[in-house]
């Protein structure tokens, strides 16, 4: 069985170890969800990654609703992304862009007070994050079928933007209750059309921007991502062995780059599993690389690739706090402990001066 700190070929990007940086949220963009210069080197401290999926990026205003998260609709989000890039490559990593639109988890500050979309007329448990705080979130409309062309108009937009800013590839964010799993699962998709009802319909939202993703960017620099097990921001499914099998054999007929899974544990830190695992069944139906995230150390995840239920692992809070996490794993060194409070602040507090274990030594 491979080794963590053997490479694998993602499609066209070659990664040269399987400890992936996974898409975390930051919040240090300006408020028009243009990149600013911390960033750049916030992502080459982390080249190491065998591959870095950038923080979730919002493909359109529509689809965006969390203060200071980057966007990548317009020429000035573009430009401001280039030095990110090359900053990230300059240092050896390899990057690829997450697209994401968040459905009915945009608060209608964000949206001159129109209404979210979503699968269906439902609203979101708990409170949104806007610039003036938390607020309880709106009732979302139903994604029109005529409006369908234009969103799929918005993913391929956002994927030639990410390309143009000199991103290795994309990954779309399917996962986590966001617009695409409102529509894959029953717990939130209640349409009576070609979308709704039966999982091969509540499955052609994803399929349908992966194949406009795809001709834009290729199929081997395509990747998904997608949280089958249990219930989040609201949204679950009663019979995720059967939905995310077919959406995985689908995508693996697409022929995506790869497919990273956001499956948390028993015991997750953000969400438990209430049923068995589903990577099992998506892993034979996908036939391609294999991801797993949530919840790993470095035993774990080798243990994970032993036994062949993953081809790589993506790492989030581990990587927020240790930039250089793969020489820390690779030494069986200790980690540094993120700070929740700096998560999403303003600043480079918590963001880009976490030690690496060069710096402990020195000081």
């Amino acid at each position: 069985m491979p080794s963590l700190f053997d490479p694998i070929r993602l499609g066209a990007i070659e990664a040269p170890n399987r400890i992936l940086m996974a898409p975390l949220t930051r919040g240090r963009a300006t408020r028009a969800h243009v990149p600013t210069p911390i960033m750049a080197e916030y992502y080459a401290q982390r080249a190491g990654a065998g591959l870095i999926i950038s923080e979730a990026t919002g493909i359109s205003q529509e689809g965006l609703g969390w203060p200071y998260a980057p966007g990548l609709w317009s020429d000035e989000q573009v430009e401001a992304w280039k030095p990110v890039v090359k900053a990230a490559h300059a240092a050896g990593g390899r990057i690829v862009a997450q697209l994401w639109h968040m459905g009915r988890i945009v608060h209608p500050d964000f949206l001159g007070d129109e209404q979210p979309v979503s699968a269906s007329a439902t609203t979101a448990p708990d409170a949104a994050h806007t610039y003036e705080g938390k607020k309880p979130y709106a009732e979302a409309r139903p994604l029109r079928l005529d409006e369908i062309p234009r969103l799929l108009a918005d993913y391929e937009n956002a994927t030639r933007n990410a390309l143009k800013a000199g991103f290795d590839g994309v990954q779309i964010h399917a996962a986590n209750g966001y617009l695409i799993d409102q529509f894959l699962r029953d717990g939130s998709n209640f349409r009576d059309d070609a979308y709704g009802g039966s999982v091969e319909n509540r499955i052609r939202l994803l399929t349908e921007v992966t194949q406009a993703v795809a001709g834009v960017a290729g199929t081997d620099r395509t990747g998904v991502r997608l949280s089958p097990n249990g219930a989040i921001q609201g949204v679950d499914d009663s019979n995720p062995e059967a939905l995310f099998g077919a959406a995985a054999a689908a995508l693996g007929q697409i022929g995506i780059a790869f497919l990273e899974l956001r499956e948390p544990g028993p015991n997750g830190t953000f969400g438990t599993a209430n049923r068995p695992p589903v990577a099992p069944t998506i892993k034979r139906a996908f036939g391609g690389p294999l991801v797993l995230n949530s919840d790993y150390d470095g035993r774990a995840a080798q243990a994970a690739l032993d036994a062949g239920v993953a081809d790589a692992v993506a790492f989030g809070r581990t990587f927020l706090a240790n930039p250089d996490l793969p020489r820390r794993i690779a030494e069986d060194a200790p980690l540094n402990k993120d700070v929740a409070k700096t998560w999403y602040s303003q600043g480079p507090e918590g963001y880009i001066d976490y030690p690496t274990l060069s710096d402990a030594k020195a000081a």
